[in-house]
């Protein structure tokens, strides 16, 4: 494939798909990446063991068995997002909890902004029957839907993500060239960093009492969200383990 100013924020761009079922979709994922500059394929809990090399992954990926052969495969969300800034989820459903919701044409503008910063980021696709679960959901930075049709917004996966693909090329192709860093990205905590903080918390609170690990109610997923609307930076991510530090202490 020809050079172009793009290519330089290909390897920031991971396209995560978590426990798919079908080995076709893996394949068609890969040639929809392949066809728009882009090849940093994530799987995350796949239906099974090293279905990237399945029959029919490989007939259909059709010439991007490159991109393939060098996915990652994960055993947790988390491990596949780790030193990303923005991390959007794509989901057409409505959440009670979770990260603040946003639009497409939203979600492009921090996407780009973000890689223009030197930053990485990720997109990420669920299930292809069931979509993002709120557990996964809530590693995202932000749940980001489609402008389909409101009456039908089904897409098939491999579907959505060549949509994606194509807007986040555009918009890359439209204005490739680096504007002035984002030095407030930079000091964001990645939801990895987050997501394990909230694990500390939730430890922490059990200990005192506040927690009912037999009765949780909402309480983590409403932390959750709450911390997912705050954007918490690094030095914060310190700060409220810190505190969880002392709860455990008290134990």
């Amino acid at each position: 494939m020809a050079q172009t100013p793009f290519t330089q924020y290909s390897d920031q761009v991971r396209w995560i798909m978590v426990e798919t079922s079908h080995a076709g979709n893996i394949g068609s994922a890969a040639r929809a990446l392949k066809t728009m500059g882009f090849d940093a394929l994530h799987l995350v809990r796949p239906r099974e063991l090293a279905m990237h090399t399945h029959p029919d992954a490989m007939a259909l990926a059709s010439g991007a068995s490159d991109v393939l052969a060098q996915s990652n495969t994960h055993d947790m969300l988390s491990s596949s997002i780790q030193g990303c800034a923005v991390v959007l989820g794509l989901t057409s459903r409505d959440r009670e909890f979770g990260p603040p919701p946003l639009s497409w044409a939203d979600g492009l503008h921090l996407l780009t902004d973000a890689l223009q910063s030197k930053r990485s980021v990720a997109l990420v696709f669920g299930p292809e029957r069931t979509g993002l679960e709120n557990e996964d959901l809530a590693y995202c930075t932000h749940r980001v839907f489609l402008p389909a049709n409101p009456a039908y917004p089904s897409l098939n996966l491999a579907q959505a993500i060549m949509v994606c693909a194509f807007g986040l090329r555009q918009a890359l192709l439209k204005d490739p060239s680096p504007s002035v860093v984002n030095e407030e990205l930079s000091e964001l905590a990645d939801p990895a960093a987050v997501a394990a903080m909230l694990d500390h918390w939730q430890a922490g609170l059990e200990a005192i009492g506040y927690l009912d690990p037999k009765n949780p109610k909402k309480l983590m997923p409403r932390l959750q969200a709450l911390f997912a609307r705050t954007r918490l930076r690094k030095e914060e991510i310190d700060l409220l383990r810190g505190i969880a530090k002392q709860m455990l202490l008290r134990k």
